[in-house]
């Protein structure tokens, strides 16, 4: 009788201590990993587990691939509340000081409304043409440095307030009645930041104190947080009855006149 081909003692030890292992060579066929005297079928099994692995690492580094890119999108964008803010612009910075005063008197900037024609001025256009009509004055561009915000802002170094050059003739923040409802008894500058604590740019208001933003400026705070956003306010040095409020987040800021308490 022919005696059975039994892996060696040396071979069996080394089966046990290195368990199911990968071929010694990519060519090694199953019948030359028996002959070692090791188990193809835990090889098999090992096998499997690893192809299962690699198929969850490969499927967790695509989603990786895609979140990422996205997650740094909306954090550039900061268009969520409470978002980024450009470099060089706020974050947390707070001017020293507000504005200084226009030097002498600057022309005066057209209110904010489209120019109309009077009828006997239309009436004149030739037979069979549309009247011509004057352009509307086109919007001014506050992003002096490329990723600045488009709207009126302090830059973090060397506060320059970047806007506030109107001077005092400026049609947009003409009051009739400038501080008719007092003015603000709180802290005036840096070192006097205050938490909006709700409200709109209707009406806003922090520790007691009320504030409406200018219709003029409305479009300039559409990005800021009404009820977390921490604010600094200045005096404005130009437009009687208007205060200047500074958003420490973002860098920006609006003409706010005082309600009251």
């Amino acid at each position: 009788m022919r005696a059975a081909n039994f892996p060696s003692a040396e071979t069996q030890s080394e089966c046990r201590t290195l368990g199911p292992r990968w071929p010694s060579h990519p060519l090694e066929s199953p019948g030359e990993m028996a002959r070692s005297g090791c188990n193809f079928q835990d090889n098999t099994k090992f096998r499997r587990e690893v192809e299962i692995l690699k198929n969850r690492v490969g499927f967790l580094f695509a989603f990786l691939l895609l979140a990422i890119p996205a997650a740094a999108q909306n954090r550039d964008q900061g268009g969520n509340k409470g978002g980024g803010h450009a470099p060089g612009v706020g974050g947390g910075h707070v001017p020293s000081r507000g504005p200084a005063p226009h030097p002498g008197s600057a022309p005066a900037r057209p209110q904010a409304q489209a120019p109309q024609r009077s009828a006997p001025e239309q009436s004149r256009a030739p037979q069979g043409q549309e009247p011509q009509r004057e352009a509307a004055p086109q919007a001014r561009s506050y992003s002096d440095v490329k990723g600045h915000p488009e709207a009126p802002h302090v830059h973090s170094r060397g506060d320059k307030w970047v806007g506030h050059d109107t001077g005092r003739n400026d049609a947009n923040y003409h009051l009739d009645h400038p501080f008719e409802h007092g003015r603000f008894t709180g802290g005036i500058g840096k070192g006097h930041a205050y938490h909006l604590g709700g409200g709109n740019r209707e009406r806003f208001g922090f520790g007691g104190f009320f504030f409406s933003v200018a219709s003029y400026d409305y479009g300039y705070c559409d990005d800021w947080s009404w009820d977390s956003d921490q604010i600094v306010i200045y005096d404005d040095p130009d437009h009687d009855g208007w205060y200047l409020a500074y958003n420490v987040r973002l860098g920006t800021y609006i003409h706010v006149q005082y309600l009251g308490a």
